[in-house]
């Protein structure tokens, strides 16, 4: 073993260092989920067992605001299940960098988004023996981080915002930020940035046409239409993959 491998961090620490940047985007977005419950109506500890058993972000406040609102239970099911499509295109994605292991599985409960983007990134670039532990450190970062700012929300978040206005001010914004920060790097491909322009453009216009629930999913699928035509044309011509 060479002294470079013997120096590195244990595998789950590496992942808890790596995850640090998401907090700055899921500890205000939880909080503002946890003080929104709250408000919907829902005690702490039920706003702590969501983000515990759901934790689906986006979800969750469709969740809430639907409960809240006395919808059936069969829709409000529905649509979270709707909302959290996405996921299923993230396994594949993932899976040529997973080792065997039977705690894989269980693991898959903490793939958000943003840990989805940092796994496909860091995966690839490390031995297959450190990713289980280095996928446990970010994956438990992220869920605790999201548990425990939900909770803060829930308990204090009214008298947070009311001590510090501007904090409900810039909570909105945290997880869009975050986002951003996940996608820069792929603007440095050129197919990676006709497809994102595509899917912002696209979005921005449906949302001015009055068509903001479809906005999402149609620019989402547009987006990769492009990045995938875009390929294709790549490869007819036998030239060079970005």
């Amino acid at each position: 073993m060479s002294q470079a491998t013997q120096t590195l961090p244990r595998p789950w620490l590496s992942g808890l260092r790596d995850a640090i940047p998401l907090l700055g985007g899921y500890v205000p977005v939880s909080i503002s989920f946890g003080l929104i419950a709250s408000q919907a109506g829902f005690s702490a500890l039920e706003a702590v067992l969501i983000s515990t058993l759901l934790y689906a972000g986006a979800a969750q406040f469709l969740f809430v605001g639907m409960v809240a609102a006395g919808s059936p239970l069969w829709l409000v099911v529905g649509m979270t299940l709707l909302i959290n499509l996405r996921h299923v295109v993230y396994a594949p994605n993932i899976t040529p960098w997973l080792t065997t292991s039977r705690w894989w599985p269980w693991l898959m409960h903490g793939l958000t988004d943003q840990i989805f983007a940092l796994a496909h990134s860091r995966l690839p670039q490390m031995p297959a023996e450190r990713r289980l532990g280095w996928f446990t450190g970010a994956a438990l970062l992220a869920w605790f981080s999201w548990i425990g700012g939900t909770a803060l929300g829930a308990v204090a978040g009214e008298e947070l915002t009311r001590r510090w206005p501007l904090l409900g001010e810039v909570m909105p914004f945290a997880m869009p930020a975050l986002f951003l920060v996940l996608l820069a790097p792929r603007f440095t491909s050129r197919r990676w940035s006709l497809a994102l322009f595509s899917s912002i453009a696209i979005a921005l216009l449906l949302n001015v046409s009055g068509l903001a629930n479809a906005a999402i999913p149609l620019a989402a699928a547009c987006g990769a239409a492009c990045f995938y035509l875009v390929k294709s044309d790549a490869t007819a011509r036998g030239g060079r993959h970005e």
